[in-house]
């Protein structure tokens, strides 16, 4: 097998144009299309190219000539190697219209939807610690920065860096979640350091602590998930009881044991060893409870501006029957059912769908109804036969989209309105092409969940055409 060959290419003296995607800035160098990581609409650099195609370019910034007027400090000490985050050196309000942009470009320009004039992207109240819930893997050898000597084996606790699936960097401060995060991850570091705990090997499969997961709530309760890869009650103990004892706020702690070759608890029991069974959110007056592997917007504050553009647009007299697909733990067909005569939701996760039905209770809902299954198996004819054809239908699918077969059984039951919501506008559009055979768009709002980063989540009205 021949080695591919470095390309040699250095562009001098390049004035960086505009956002592009996937956090990528771009410019054109003789007609052609180059692709810059880390770049800021004004800045003058010099690009070294790593990837040369016909008709594109990829490169990254070899010398800064001449910062952009725009262009910021990043606040990160990680910025640059941390895969998340990429868009630090851009101002908040172009990030809003480069997110803007995107969910233009996937719907009209890519995708060829008749859409009305695309809103202005809604910001996110909090641009820093607004996550709700992270992950951090442990790896028994580090990530190394160019500057470290590259024979330097140490364990880190962190993110894994992108395009390798196998290296951790080590994080000191995520500027994601609020503390304890930062306090609670570098405890367990230390704790496990100093008492001979092996981080796993994530190449060679072997070692003891695996990963977390630190979920929290607006008002300060935390969950936190440690995942090991072996069933050793001693040091498991130990950690667990450090930790009880070092951060009295923990509301809920749980331990896997998970011996398999992927990170994934979606498959496995957690198990309750101290405190509460979940944590639970507050949203306009209504309660939801999140357990170790409940989804849940990963925005709180945001998640209300979301799920109140979503309501807005399904506009509900109180006499409609709502179907809710992708309900999750039925955040969404709680948060709506106010306004409608009937809501029924549809999830593939059982737990999910328990959490569904328990957060209906608490919260004296009575006209919502769950139902735990593939989508494509559940959603049929039968469903709608036995439940009521649906005025309104609101999606809220994973990035992937909907299933062709869910796609028809929609056009099949031909309800009067449809919200889609997205957090991947280019399966959107996918998905809208097909819908839209039926139906026209009447309303798009892209919400901003994720600041400093090219994701954007995108809501669509959808009428029938008469």
């Amino acid at each position: 097998m021949t080695r591919k060959k470095k390309i040699d290419l250095l562009l001098e003296n390049v004035t960086i144009e505009a956002v592009a995607a996937e956090g990528k800035a771009l410019t054109h160098v003789d007609g052609m299309v180059v692709f810059v990581d880390f770049a800021v609409p004004g800045d003058v650099v010099d690009i070294q190219v790593y990837k040369k195609k016909k008709n594109y370019m990829e490169g990254f910034i070899k010398r800064l000539v001449k910062p952009s007027e725009h262009r910021l400090e990043p606040f990160c000490q990680h910025f640059g190697v941390c895969g998340g985050c990429r868009w630090q050196p851009l101002p908040y309000e172009m990030q809003l219209e480069a997110k803007r942009q995107q969910v233009e470009d996937q719907l009209v320009r890519i995708g060829h939807l008749e859409v009305p004039e695309i809103r202005p992207t809604l910001p996110s109240e909090k641009t820093r610690y607004y996550r709700n819930k992270l992950e951090f893997s442990a790896s028994s050898k580090r990530w190394l920065l160019k500057t470290e000597d590259p024979a330097l084996v140490e364990p880190g606790l962190g993110f894994h860096v992108g395009k390798f699936f196998d290296k951790v960097l080590d994080i000191q401060q995520c500027h994601l979640q609020e503390e304890p995060s930062n306090a609670i991850r570098l405890f367990i570091k230390q704790f496990c350091l100093s008492n001979g705990l092996e981080f796993y090997n994530i190449r060679e499969n072997h070692g003891f602590f695996r990963n977390m997961f630190i979920r929290t709530t607006e008002d300060g309760q935390v969950m936190l998930i440690l995942c090991f890869a072996q069933a050793d009650e001693a040091p498991r103990k130990a950690l667990l009881d450090a930790l009880v004892k070092e951060f009295p706020q923990i509301t809920s702690l749980y331990y896997v044991v998970n011996e398999k070759l992927n990170d994934s608890i979606g498959d496995l029991s957690p198990v309750l060893y101290y405190g509460q069974d979940a944590i639970y959110e507050q949203m306009e007056g209504l309660s939801f409870k999140i357990g170790p592997k409940s989804f849940y917007q990963t925005n709180s504050r945001q998640a209300y501006r979301l799920y109140s553009v979503a309501r807005e647009f399904a506009a509900l007299t109180g006499k409609e029957v709502v179907y809710d697909l992708y309900t999750g733990t039925g955040t969404i067909a709680q948060f709506v059912s106010r306004q409608a005569a009937q809501v029924f939701g549809i999830e593939y996760v059982p737990e999910a769908i328990e959490d569904a039905k328990d957060n209906a209770r608490r919260n004296g809902i009575d006209n919502c109804r769950f139902f735990a299954g593939d989508m494509k198996d559940v959603l049929n004819e039968d469903f709608i036969r036995q439940h009521g054809h649906p005025d309104v239908i609101i999606l809220d699918p994973p990035r992937a989209g909907i299933h062709p077969d869910v796609a028809q059984v929609i056009l099949k039951a031909a309800p009067d309105r449809m919200v889609y919501v997205s957090c991947n506008p280019a399966s959107q559009a996918r998905d809208l092409a097909v819908l839209c055979r039926d139906y026209e768009i009447t309303a798009v709002q892209p919400v901003d969940m994720f600041p400093h980063t090219m994701h954007v989540e995108n809501v669509v009205a959808l009428k029938r055409k008469a």
